[in-house]
C-alpha cells in the first residue's frame, strides 16, 4: 500500500485535525493483524453489531472500553496454575489480543454478551434532535399568516 505525506495539508487547513488523525491511523494500520476474527453487521436502520470470535476466553478474560470515538476490546486469558497436562497440539489460540474500532459520531455502545465463543457488542447511532432533518410546512398562497397592526389610544 502506498503512503501519502499529508504535511502540506496540515499547514494550510484549520479545524480538520480529527480528519487528518483518522487518515494517519489508516495509513499506519498493520494489515497483518487478523486475530481474533470479527464481523460487523447492520441489524437495523441505526443499529449495528460487532461479533468477535473469542473461543476459550471467559467474561473475566475480556474487557471492553469506549474512549472518545474509539472502541477497544481486549482479551488476556489467565493460565490455570493447577493444570499439568502436556498439550500435544494446540490449535486454539490463547494469546492476548487487542482489537480497536473507530466509531462514528453519535454511536453508542448499548451492551455486550458472550455466548458460544462469540462476543457480541451492540451499537446504536442516536442522532440528537437538533441535528435531525426537519420538515417545514408550506402554506397555500391565500392562507399566509396575516400581521395585524395595533394602534394605541394615544396615537388616535
Amino acid at each position: 500500500m502506498r503512503t501519502f505525506d499529508l504535511t502540506p495539508l496540515h499547514r494550510s487547513t484549520v479545524g480538520f485535525d480529527r480528519l487528518f488523525s483518522l487518515l494517519d491511523q489508516v495509513n499506519s494500520v498493520d494489515t497483518g493483524a487478523t486475530y481474533p476474527p470479527y464481523n460487523i453487521e447492520r441489524t437495523g436502520e441505526n443499529a449495528y453489531r460487532i461479533t468477535v470470535a473469542v473461543a476459550g476466553f471467559t467474561e473475566d478474560d475480556l474487557s471492553i472500553e469506549v474512549k472518545e470515538n474509539g472502541l477497544s476490546i481486549r482479551g488476556d486469558r489467565k493460565v490455570e496454575a493447577g493444570k499439568n497436562a502436556d498439550v500435544l497440539y494446540q490449535g486454539i489460540a490463547a494469546r492476548a489480543f487487542e482489537r480497536r474500532f473507530q466509531l462514528a459520531d453519535h454511536v453508542e455502545v448499548r451492551g455486550a454478551s458472550l455466548a458460544n465463543g462469540l462476543l457480541h457488542v451492540e451499537l446504536v447511532r442516536e442522532i440528537p434532535e437538533a441535528m435531525k432533518p426537519r420538515t417545514i410546512p408550506i402554506s397555500a398562497g391565500g392562507s399566509a399568516p396575516r400581521v395585524i397592526e395595533a394602534r394605541t389610544s394615544a396615537a388616535a
